[in-house]
């Protein structure tokens, strides 16, 4: 069979499940080009929005170094927040706090970080966007049980046969040779990575390096990260999920309609729902990060400079720097993409306001944040011409081409996600590729698809027909494919020889089977 008709028939079971076992979820929530998903409304009384101030995560500072190496300890834990005003949320954190604490790490130096459970499920950590080992890489049936449970009971279940488990603690450890840039450390356990990260297990990891600080890009308070997380709330104040299983021990999924994905009415940046933050009438250096399960972004200035249709100097992607800077009047995220961007407030009057908006958001979800000019600065930051050194990849070089379908279908009578038509399952394995080895992979979708890939970074060649969009330039790690749509990914897979995974990062379509494993060899 030739690879067009392999496509269209997988396409095609796909769509036909969607057509009879997963219409009503999915067409009550995709509205035309913004996110695939069911949105969850919360039943505590929305708070004000631009009414508390914007916080940023704490830095982890490690617990010993030597000439080469830092280490790091993170206890994961039940805590209580306040995230809406005078009420009390029970979240599960790094350190107990949601976001997690953020790693500020030098490349090349290595770093390792000791991991203990007190959750009370098996949790796995994953490192986005690195090229880790594949025994430090977070695969998702390689649990660390929860402090004093062992591997029988209702904990046997969950690995198969080969799986690492390790007891209470684990210690991760990094090369973080990765380019400087953006990353981020999330849980990945099999089945319910969704309802962890929902509950508040995410944290950042950034690197830097000698070719970034050599830039004059805006840095220390002006550098400022903004995670974004879309969450529902129960009335007493408690984070509101459907889970199929409320234990997150034995049943995974969420409940009808929401299987395409989850989607919350209140909109969190570093934790905190609709926040403020000062600024003076200077540039300044955001790391965006889509931390939602489900939902996508389109972030516009309301009101934008004047003069200035194109607010937002994009300066990295998922992989770090870009070769140049590109201008956007708007920026576009799918869940696990990151965008540097850089924003000049010197065409504002200091007592403006200015706010970031969400045009794929209705109603409390259109609003994100709000920018107050408070203050006149001296600046001395700019954003060069010329920002870092990227090779392209050809595609003359590469040894392989693979199609990898990502669509709806129904998996043992109910609602499924899978690739090439086939639920995850460990034993299988997708691809193969050589160590060193140079491939093309085409991807295709039916619905809202953010495609990840452990271990590598990717360039986008093409969509369908054209060439790649307005955000996939640079290296990335995760790739927007859009309903109906095929992309042309070139990769060198020049990590360590394992198994890894790739999936779908709508994390309710990665717990219900859209997940798939790549050997190399």
């Amino acid at each position: 069979m030739s690879r067009g008709s392999r496509r269209n028939l997988l396409l095609g079971i796909g769509a036909g499940t969607l057509a009879l076992g997963g219409g009503t979820a999915l067409g009550a929530g995709f509205r035309g080009s913004s996110s695939t998903g069911t949105l969850l409304r919360s039943q505590a009384p929305l708070p004000e929005a631009f009414a508390r101030p914007l916080t940023v995560p704490p830095v982890l500072e490690p617990v010993s170094s030597t000439a080469t190496e830092d280490v790091y300890e993170i206890t994961q834990k039940v805590a209580q927040a306040e995230i809406l005003a005078g009420a009390r949320t029970e979240i599960w954190g790094y350190e107990g706090l949601m976001p997690g604490p953020t790693l500020n790490t030098v490349r090349g130096r290595k770093v390792s970080v000791l991991h203990r459970n007190e959750l009370p499920v098996p949790a796995v950590v994953h490192l986005h966007g690195a090229h880790a080992a594949p025994e430090h890489d977070g695969y998702p049936t390689d649990l660390v049980l929860p402090v004093g449970a062992d591997d029988h009971g209702h904990f046997g279940n969950q690995h198969g046969e080969g799986a690492d488990i390790s007891h209470g603690e684990r210690l991760y450890e990094y090369d973080n040779n990765e380019r400087a840039g953006t990353y981020w450390y999330h849980d990945h356990r099999m089945d319910f990575t969704a309802p962890a990260v929902w509950k508040g297990l995410a944290g950042l990891h950034l690197i830097s390096d000698d070719e970034e600080r050599a830039l004059p890009l805006p840095d220390g308070d002006r550098d400022v990260p903004l995670m974004l997380m879309d969450r529902a709330f129960a009335a007493d104040g408690s984070l509101s999920y459907p889970s199929v299983d409320p234990s997150l021990l034995e049943t995974h999924g969420v409940e009808h309609p929401y299987e395409a994905g989850v989607l919350g009415d209140v909109v969190l940046v570093n934790g905190t729902p609709w926040p403020f933050l000062d600024v003076a009438d200077v540039r300044y250096r955001f790391r965006i990060l889509n931390a939602s399960n489900a939902r996508r972004y389109r972030l516009r200035l309301d009101p934008a400079p004047e003069g200035v249709p194109e607010p937002f100097v994009q300066i990295g992607s998922d992989g770090g720097l870009l070769a140049t800077p590109l201008t956007h009047p708007h920026l576009d995220l799918a869940s696990a993409e990151r965008q540097e961007v850089v924003i000049d407030f010197s065409g504002y009057r200091v007592g403006e306001a200015v706010k970031l908006l969400n045009d794929f958001g209705e109603g409390s979800t259109e609003r994100i944040m709000e920018f107050r000019i408070v203050r006149t600065e001296r600046d001395e930051s700019s954003v060069p011409d010329v920002l870092s050194e990227i090779e392209p990849l050809d595609p003359a070089e590469a040894t392989v081409e693979r199609d990898m379908v990502f669509g709806s279908q129904a998996i043992d009578g109910h609602h499924g996600w899978t690739i090439n038509g086939e639920a995850f399952a460990v034993d299988d394995v997708h691809a193969a590729p050589h160590q060193g080895a140079v491939e093309i992979w085409n991807l295709y979708g039916d619905f809202h698809h953010p495609v990840h890939l452990h271990l590598v970074h990717f360039q986008v060649l093409n969509r369908g027909t054209k060439g790649p969009r307005r955000f996939d330039h640079g290296w990335k790690d995760t790739i927007d494919l859009r309903p109906a749509e095929q992309a042309r990914i070139i990769t060198r897979f020049d990590g360590n020889p394992g198994k890894y995974v790739f999936h779908c990062h709508n994390l309710e379509h990665e717990d219900m089977m859209m997940m798939g494993n790549f050997e190399v060899v």
